[in-house]
């Protein structure tokens, strides 16, 4: 027996009812004769859902045994087994870089046949389509639940003080000016202190004002961040004057705080900081909407994202079993499991409750008019969000030009050997 993979095994949250009917580490067999399909999923966050959707699937039938971990700091565990040749069937991950570069070496099954790959609503499956880096055939992902970003703003104060929705950018400046001139609170709160959250409102901002490929199509040479982004940076730093003063000051959870206490209007973030405000006011009657861009309401696009995603491994001996667990995974009872536990939006085509602080973004949702964050498809090395929260502090008259040159500059400093790929790719294309 592989002491390693028993502690590794043993210190995982596995979601089963009894670790009783296992053989041992390394065993693909029950006690009692059953398909072990092993699953390693990234959201620890979410092991409650986990673990139900375990205890169901294990008790409906007598063939195969489900097994879930959830490890603390998952993607760590993971390429620490890719290693290691030790590889679970499923792996639930976001819809990211991690993504890419796993597909990109070629580990993930080819899962086309999977009748459940035709339920997927389209606008998440070519999310993830545009993950990959050269483009593949087939089907070597199925987008399980996703979020949405934008704009949460506090009903309440919204309806008592009149204010109306904004669908231009104009709309939203001068919404932002009349409630500073109000009073009664911040127009925005910002958090800056978490460099990461300044990646909430440029990817919000960016899916409506460039195209859902840019970064495809910067690896081709057709265009450069420079070109594309120069919007995107001055109205995210445009916005610093609606926020708290000195946002650099306060974090993320101080943000989340302040919102939830009524002292901005709005907050631009994604549906996953919802949790954590009504931790802090649980009664606070939030909504949402699509981040206005736009001077033409009609191009404006929801940022949302496939939060979660299920890849089959292609070391996997057990598709037969997989596909079973995945026909279970995404039967519609079990993915409200996940949606009341998370608050997240199904990818699957149906008729499923969701949360009422996505009301506001509920069309967008429904019809598809959706984009990927941006920074999915960004290096992690590169610490966009640094390079953002830098560019935002800087008051120089030339700093949205010095902020594009180094974007461009350190983009293709980190991505020299994709660059060479894609193009290769795209030489190799125009020659047949």
């Amino acid at each position: 027996m592989n002491k390693r993979k028993c502690v590794a095994l043993g210190m995982a949250l596995v979601l089963t009812a009894s670790s009783a009917v296992l053989t041992g580490c390394g065993s693909d067999k029950t006690k009692d004769g059953r398909t072990i399909v092993t699953m390693l999923q990234y959201k620890p966050e979410a092991v409650s859902a986990f673990d139900e959707m375990a205890e169901r699937f294990n008790a409906s039938q007598d063939e195969i045994y489900l097994e879930i971990e959830s490890p603390n700091d998952a993607m760590t565990v993971l390429k620490t087994r890719f290693v290691r040749e030790d590889y679970p069937d499923i792996i639930g991950i976001g819809g990211d870089i991690n993504y890419s570069n796993f597909l990109d070496a070629n580990m993930f099954m080819d899962i086309s046949d999977f009748d459940g790959v035709s339920d997927i609503k389209p606008a998440y499956m070519d999310i993830v389509k545009e993950l990959e880096f050269i483009p593949q055939d087939g089907v070597h992902a199925l987008p399980y639940v996703a979020n949405c970003a934008g704009i949460l703003y506090n009903k309440d104060m919204f309806e008592e003080n009149g204010w109306e929705i904004p669908t231009t950018w104009s709309e939203f400046t001068a919404l932002c000016d009349t409630i500073s001139e109000s009073g009664v609170a911040y127009p925005l709160y910002m958090g800056y202190k978490d460099t990461w959250t300044c990646m909430a409102p440029w990817n919000a901002l960016a899916v409506g004002l460039t195209p859902s490929d840019v970064c495809s199509q910067v690896n081709a040479g057709n265009t450069t961040f420079t070109e594309q982004y120069a919007e995107v940076a001055e109205k995210e730093k445009a916005l610093l004057q609606y926020a708290e003063p000195n946002p650099y000051a306060y974090s993320y959870n101080d943000a989340c705080t302040a919102f939830a206490r009524g002292e901005s209007a709005m907050f631009p973030i994604g549906s996953y900081a919802v949790p954590q405000i009504q931790s802090v006011n649980p009664d606070i009657n939030i909504d949402s909407f699509t981040f206005p861009a736009n001077e033409n309401a009609e191009d404006n696009v929801l940022n949302s994202g496939v939060d979660l995603l299920f890849a089959v491994m292609k070391e996997s001996k057990n598709k037969e079993a997989v596909y079973k667990v995945l026909d279970f995974m995404f039967q519609d009872d079990t993915i409200q499991i996940y949606l009341d536990n998370q608050s997240a939006v199904p990818c699957k085509e149906g008729d499923f409750t969701l949360p009422s602080i996505l009301d506001g973004m509920k069309q967008d949702i429904d019809d598809g008019n959706m984009a990927d964050f941006h920074d999915h498809h960004y290096p992690t090395e590169m610490s966009v969000d640094a390079m953002i929260q830098t560019y935002l502090m800087d008051d120089s008259d030339n700093a949205t030009e010095k902020f594009l040159k180094r974007f461009d500059k350190d983009w293709k400093r980190y991505n020299r050997d994709l660059i060479e790929k894609v193009q290769k790719y795209e030489q190799e294309k125009e020659g047949n």
